[in-house]
């Protein structure tokens, strides 16, 4: 009986994600649930999936059920180009993160989304300074410097979950964590963009310390009630407001 509600509940949320455009608006995203091996699936349906290497694997600990561990050393998920990953402007980065360590006085990568001659597309690190989240766009090397709970120059604290969405429309960067939006810069209205790769941990630079859950990538900018909402796992809402269940709470009846 739980099997049967379970499957009518994902096929309610599927009918829910193509009727109200949020199929559409979604590029990737990886729950990091079941997945083994060097694969992780992309559970948007654009089969986006992503690779792990040097290191990078799924673990038990995440915020809902599996997530991806990533070392500090070398280790990686790389997704290959994809013509969604390659034409986006506005756009919403969204993903569950605990720090397992801090920073040691040099860069650390979270994502990198490149482009021909750029690594800001955006381009996500710790700063050398703490754990404050350095998230920048070029051309211009445009947005934040070190922000944390609190807004800039503050720092995330170790082994606590953090909710983070970096949310672009035209010129303009705003930084949620946990569903608050904890400042907004100015950034390039067009930036770079074309084929590369997007990464999650090493790149030329070093990969920070972390696990992370529920990534997703929106073609679109979320608005600050969806980011919110989102909160509890990536969610389809109706206009009228009717459907509410989340892929957290299928996780959790699982």
């Amino acid at each position: 009986m739980k099997s049967l509600f379970v499957g009518l509940l994902v096929v309610s949320l599927v009918i829910a994600f193509s009727t109200f455009g949020w199929a559409g608006d979604w590029i990737l995203y990886f729950s990091f649930d079941g997945d083994t091996g060097a694969t992780v699936k992309d559970r948007s349906g654009n089969k986006n999936d992503g690779a792990l290497k040097n290191g990078a694997k799924i673990i038990k600990d995440g915020k809902y059920k599996d997530a991806l561990e990533i070392d500090g050393v070398n280790a990686v998920m790389e997704v290959e180009s994809t013509k969604a990953l390659e034409e986006y402007q506005d756009n919403t980065f969204m993903w569950w993160i605990k720090f397992t360590k801090g920073a040691d006085n040099s860069w650390r990568q979270i994502i990198a989304k490149k482009a021909p001659g750029s690594d800001r597309s955006p381009g996500v690190w710790i700063n050398p300074g703490g754990t404050g989240i350095h998230y920048r766009y070029n051309a211009g090397n445009m947005g934040f410097g070190r922000v944390g709970p609190g807004g800039e120059n503050k720092d995330f604290a170790l082994n606590q979950w953090y909710h983070i969405a970096g949310v672009k429309k035209g010129n303009k960067l705003t930084m949620y964590i946990d569903g608050k939006a904890e400042g907004t810069v100015d950034v390039p209205e067009k930036h770079a963009q074309g084929t590369e790769k997007l990464y999650v941990g090493k790149t030329g630079y070093n990969p920070a310390w972390f696990i992370m859950d529920d990534l997703a990538v929106y073609s679109r900018a979320l608005t600050a009630d969806e980011v919110k909402t989102n909160m509890g796992g990536v969610v389809a809402v109706s206009p009228g407001g009717k459907l509410t269940a989340t892929w957290a709470s299928i996780k959790e009846i699982r």
